[in-house]
């Protein structure tokens, strides 16, 4: 075992028998990389770990709601498993800090990079049922991923909710560019969400479409507690 993972298994509310599947669930591949090969990387439990997401999630909201349709269970989905959805929660609940990179990737803040923290969420899901089965995956992703459906369920046509809700007032959405940084094959841009002419929350992500994206799902929530 490289850290110890008491703090971290009770943020979880899961302990691990094995805990080397911890361990490889926080290598990064730059990190066995550069350990010749000894180290495994998280990238196989990723893999898992998606494809249980993917079903669970599925299940869940097809009897959560039996009222919507496949189009919109397709949509709710999406915004529930989207990168920025579990880079957020394992932003938020420290994940990084676990997370084993080489020297170049942690100079270069791969411990906060939005793409690594969705894997994390992801791989330590397949260790969790490695460990523990289906039944302590499914309650991983209960406590992470739908406690806060209402918020989390717009993300997807968050830009379409506040263009309608813009219209609804005669007002007029614009997203504008507040910086991109970065080399050309790893741009991050920051994109804020405009309501005429007046500045609401900025968005960032490494697609212009994906930072206007979070800029808009921030506004419509940030206009949910103002009203």
């Amino acid at each position: 075992m490289k850290n110890d993972y008491t703090a971290f298994e009770e943020v979880l509310g899961y302990h691990f028998k094995d805990k080397s599947h911890l361990d490889t669930a926080f290598t990064h591949k730059s990190y066995a990389n550069e350990h010749g090969g000894d180290e495994v990387s998280y990238e196989r439990y990723e893999f898992l770990g998606d494809a249980i997401l993917q079903f669970v999630a599925s299940k869940e909201l097809f009897l959560k709601y039996p009222e919507k349709s496949e189009g919109e269970l397709t949509k709710l989905r999406a915004s529930l498993v989207c990168e920025y959805t579990l880079s957020q929660i394992t932003r938020d609940y420290g994940f990084g800090e676990y997370l084993y990179l080489s020297h170049g990737e942690e100079l270069t803040g791969g411990k906060n990079r939005t793409s690594i923290l969705c894997d994390l969420f992801e791989s330590v899901l397949g260790a969790i049922y490695l460990d523990g089965g289906i039944e302590e995956a499914e309650k991983y992703i209960d406590k992470f991923l739908f406690t806060d459906i209402e918020h989390r369920s717009t993300f997807y046509d968050a830009k379409s909710i506040l263009q309608e809700y813009a219209q609804s007032r005669g007002s007029k959405v614009e997203y504008i560019l507040v910086s991109a940084t970065g080399p050309e094959h790893n741009k991050l841009y920051e994109y804020a969400a405009s309501i005429d002419g007046k500045q609401y929350e900025v968005g960032v992500g490494h697609t212009k479409k994906m930072a206007e994206q979070v800029a808009a799902h921030k506004t419509i929530l940030a206009l949910k507690n103002t009203n």
